[in-house]
């Protein structure tokens, strides 16, 4: 009987991949009574050691360099320049912790809201030595409490808001962070451990509000791969996954636009190559979704004149040299994109999945685009890892969202 070398279950962002029904996905053995196994980086991944007769030899290897490479990138990009990132939902144990672990690494400035005594409190029954370089604030005795009612009142006085209903919403941790941010207190916010998508988008959007030039926000997907031919040695960034479901031929050239700044802030690419994506290449069918990407191409190249950005491609002609060359002769992108830009939301969400699962590929995201001031939404189901690596990322998004200005 041989041994497998390792079966793999991925675990990022809440979700098990690609482990079903405890059967290894690489290798169809059978999960049960494997030795649980510590790998020699900690980013949400767990390994299992299996005894079987298949012959699966580690294949994703490759990949997980990939991550951390990337990652590594992200967290040294975060130390070089310290942003102020808050961490409305300070008394959730994996946040804590988080937070915790950023402060040890020096990648951030960390601001939790809660009250202060319930916090350290938790921190010393964990052995959580580095909460107190984080500044905490109490959003039921926070002395700038008034201050925020009477800006945030104003922020929504066309909706009808009082000053009493503002006074009220100040205490809540996810508006009070927004006005952290509002107040240039902080540059960004993470929250989702506990809170829906909707309570964390809300307060963001009705205060900090979307960046100049953007009427909606979206979310975009880093995709790692074994494929190191495609995209940026293997990394393609994909939006939107995440928030529009329908864009207009405005929104998605904003969508492009941001997708592309995503990719330089966050994945580090110095050349963003941006695919928009369709069922037709360059007019090989008439539709009139076609031309709405058509359309949104031209749009974009206005809107971002510097952009790198071509539509309408199918999926294989801006990724694959030989088909870009045949369907798309004399275009730059084809064959060569590192960004790709999908017509809604219902194709993104399916793509990446398919992508994730079919193609054995690891997911990272989705990172929201579009607000003057990052703002990203967790999984409820996700770990600490997760939350360590989205503070990077947000600050990531937070130096480059200041050079912008």
């Amino acid at each position: 009987m041989e041994y497998s070398p390792f079966c793999d279950v991925w675990y990022f962002y809440g979700r098990f991949i690609p482990h079903v029904d405890n059967i290894c996905y690489f290798c169809n053995c059978n999960l049960d009574g494997c030795q649980w196994v510590p790998t020699s980086f900690n980013i949400g991944v767990q390994r299992r050691l299996k005894a079987c007769g298949c012959r699966y030899h580690d294949t994703n290897q490759n990949i997980n360099n990939n991550i951390m490479d990337l990652l590594q990138q992200i967290v040294e990009r975060a130390k070089a320049d310290k942003q102020r990132i808050v961490l409305p939902e300070a008394l959730e144990e994996r946040t804590l912790r988080a937070a915790d672990r950023v402060l040890a690494d020096d990648i951030a400035d960390i601001i939790l809201i809660g009250n202060p005594t319930e916090i350290h409190k938790m921190a010393e029954a964990r052995a959580l030595k580095n909460i107190d370089k984080a500044t905490i604030i109490d959003p039921e005795n926070n002395p700038k409490s008034e201050e925020y009612a009477t800006l945030l009142a104003e922020l929504r006085k066309k909706k009808g808001m009082t000053i009493e209903q503002a006074r009220e919403l100040v205490k809540n941790p996810l508006y009070l962070g927004c006005m952290i941010i509002k107040t240039e207190g902080a540059d960004g916010q993470i929250s989702g451990a506990l809170s829906t998508t909707g309570d964390t988008l809300r307060p963001a959007l009705q205060i900090i509000k979307c960046a100049p030039g953007v009427t909606c926000v979206s979310g975009a997907m880093l995709l790692i791969t074994q494929a190191k031919e495609y995209g940026e040695n293997g990394v393609v960034v994909m939006g939107d996954v995440a928030v529009t479901p329908v864009p207009d031929v405005d929104q998605l050239a904003q969508i492009a636009v941001t997708t592309a700044e995503t990719a330089k802030s966050v994945a580090g690419f110095k050349e963003p190559r941006v695919a928009m994506l369709s069922f037709s290449t360059k007019g090989s069918a008439s539709h009139e979704v076609v031309s709405k990407v058509a359309e949104a191409t031209k749009l974009a190249k206005q809107r971002a004149p510097q952009l790198k950005i071509d539509g309408e491609l199918q999926a294989d002609a801006a990724l694959v040299m030989s088909v870009g060359q045949k369907k798309a002769p004399g275009s730059a992108i084809a064959g060569n994109a590192n960004v790709l830009v999908v017509p809604n939301l219902e194709v993104g969400n399916i793509g990446y999945k398919l992508v994730q699962r079919l193609g054995n590929a690891i997911a990272i995201g989705p990172i929201l685009q579009g607000i003057a001031r990052p703002v990203n939404d967790l999984s409820r189901g996700c770990s600490v890892d997760d939350i360590y690596y989205m503070v990077a990322i947000t600050a990531c998004q937070a130096q480059d969202a200041k050079k912008e200005e």
